[in-house]
């Protein structure tokens, strides 16, 4: 196996002399809590691995769900980051020139590599039109993967990790740090347009797919911002002229919340408008059933019987959550309106970076509007305060918690 090579630097020569880092880690499963510790840094074993200084880490919802024992998981949290690539396991002298002192994101997820899926061997077609579903299907579903932060592969909140060159992608010159960790959670939002669960084609006898985004936390507003710039660069900005479908509809609780992604290309509605108690199902008769596309962003088992009571008979649910609460599940509506359920979770990386990328110039009302997620980041912790940055993202009026990690 070739040693870890990478160009001389200062710190490289940094790095040699120093053998541990500081990691917000879970040393058991379901320790709310978790801890500070120092784990000695990751040593790159398997070729074509990489060592990341990392920059940034940003607090994801799931963190939060891993913290109450979600996945049973132990090791160090976190799988949202920017860093630099500081050395690589090759020998290749053009790879080395290429990404070392590059800064990146990356997938989350690790492939084996030999498994059928990795391979496809069992000769998966592209039935959902999403393309490349051999490098998709590996992406989120190799069933020997680990996961950063996530599954048996420590993550991002720490000063190193160890990622495969494959999982990199390039973070463009002159975007900040802050807005590079969002590339992670908004491309499981841009998951949804790469399966291609929206139809935005209209045919003699169908008209293009109504929308609803159920959840106004970190993840909804993420989608919301993604579905509603794919749904003006379908139709444009104007949906007051009788002839273009309506824009998808966010609901949360939160006006505040709703008025962030006033300019997104979504319309806001507070939740409360789509309950109606006295209804059989619960829902008001202004919303029951008038949704070809549900998606739902709750973070909460009961956001399900909602999100069913909004789609129309034989409509499509799309889960974006994980939750690891327990509620009992009652699967009647599913089955009497013959819904199609469909899980979405991590997406094109690449994506989310070209929509983080948007510049101002040229933007007119039927062109997509630059991103500003800074305005998500509700505070920032240095490394050695991430239990107080854990403890800041579980309140409810935070949005997005990033811990500097250099």
């Amino acid at each position: 196996m070739s040693s870890a090579t990478s160009t001389n630097s200062k710190d490289t020569k940094e790095n040699e002399e120093k053998t541990t880092m500081l990691a917000y880690a879970i040393t058991k499963p379901g320790n709310n809590q978790g801890e500070l510790i120092h784990l000695p840094i990751p040593k790159l074993e398997q070729p074509n691995f990489c060592l990341i200084k990392v920059l940034r880490a940003g607090v994801c919802n799931t963190d939060l769900e891993i913290l109450q024992g979600y996945m049973g998981f132990q090791g160090v949290l976190g799988h949202e980051f920017v860093g630099v690539v500081e050395s690589i396991n090759t020998n290749d002298e053009d790879v080395l020139k290429e990404w070392v002192g590059q800064r990146v994101c990356g997938d989350i997820n690790i492939g084996c590599g030999d498994c059928g899926v990795c391979a496809n061997d069992y000769g998966y077609d592209d039935d959902n039109g999403c393309g490349s579903c051999c490098h998709n299907m590996s992406r989120n579903h190799c069933p020997n993967r680990s996961v950063l932060g996530i599954l048996q592969c420590n993550g991002c909140m720490a000063e190193y990790i160890a990622l495969p060159l494959c999982n990199l992608h390039k973070v463009p010159d002159g975007m900040s740090d802050e807005v590079a960790v969002f590339s992670e959670p908004l491309a499981a939002a841009c998951r949804i347009v790469e399966q291609k669960l929206v139809r935005y084609d209209a045919g003699e006898k169908r008209k293009p797919d109504k929308v609803a985004i159920l959840g106004d936390g970190k993840l909804g507003l993420m989608i919301a911002e993604v579905l509603g710039r794919e749904h003006i660069s379908h139709f444009g900005n104007d949906d007051n002229d009788g002839t273009t479908p309506p824009k998808p509809v966010l609901f949360g609780k939160h006006l505040s919340k709703l008025k962030l992604v006033s300019v997104s290309g979504v319309n806001g509605c507070l939740v409360e408008e789509a309950i109606d108690k006295s209804a059989f199902n619960g829902v008001s008769s202004k919303h029951a059933a008038k949704y070809d596309v549900v998606v739902d962003a709750t973070g909460s088992p009961a956001g399900l019987t909602l999100a069913a009571g909004l789609c129309r008979p034989m409509g499509t649910l799309v889960l974006k959550s994980t939750c690891a609460a327990g509620e009992q599940f009652n699967a009647a509506p599913f089955v009497i309106d013959e819904l199609r359920v469909v899980g979405s979770r991590c997406g094109p990386i690449y994506k989310a970076l070209e929509l983080l990328n948007l510049k101002e110039e040229g933007v007119d009302s039927s062109s997509l509007k630059p991103l500003n997620v800074e305005k998500y980041i509700t505070r920032v912790f240095p490394l050695s305060e991430a239990p107080e940055a854990i403890k800041c993202a579980a309140e409810r009026s935070t949005m997005k918690v990033q811990i500097i990690c250099d």
